[in-house]
């Protein structure tokens, strides 16, 4: 049974960092792309940071609002992806959700896939930034 659980959110002032984590059971997380996504009150939910690791070797991608400011990572031993949100602004408030791709991808995908292409989500952490 695959599940994702969320943890690290918080509050914070303007400048400030959390680390968000996904632990995630029933899956490996090889060659499947993990992604973390975030929904304001009233807004659409919109990627983040996404990572496909594979044999190995790591992909990122990172949408231009957290790129320079977060970093996507992972234990393989632990199962779990992390979120490391730095010089956090308060249009960063929104819930964070972790997310698992649908598909099994022997490459990796040449963009951050859309949220369309996840088919389990985690329940959500809130993160505040306070100015």
């Amino acid at each position: 049974q695959v599940q994702l659980l969320e943890s690290g959110g918080g509050s914070v002032q303007t400048g400030g960092s959390l680390r968000l984590s996904c632990a995630a059971s029933g899956f490996t997380l090889n060659r499947r792309v993990m992604g973390w996504f975030r929904q304001a009150p009233g807004k659409e939910r919109e990627g983040v940071a996404a990572i496909y690791p594979s044999d190995g070797r790591t992909y990122y991608y990172y949408a231009d609002s957290a790129k320079g400011r977060f970093t996507i990572s992972l234990d393989y031993a632990k199962n779990t992806v992390y979120l490391q949100m730095n010089s956090l602004k308060p249009e960063d408030t929104a819930m964070y959700y972790c997310a698992r791709d649908a598909s099994f991808r022997p490459f990796p995908p040449a963009t951050m896939p859309m949220k369309d292409a996840y088919n389990y989500w985690g329940q959500g952490t809130q993160v505040t930034v306070s100015s």
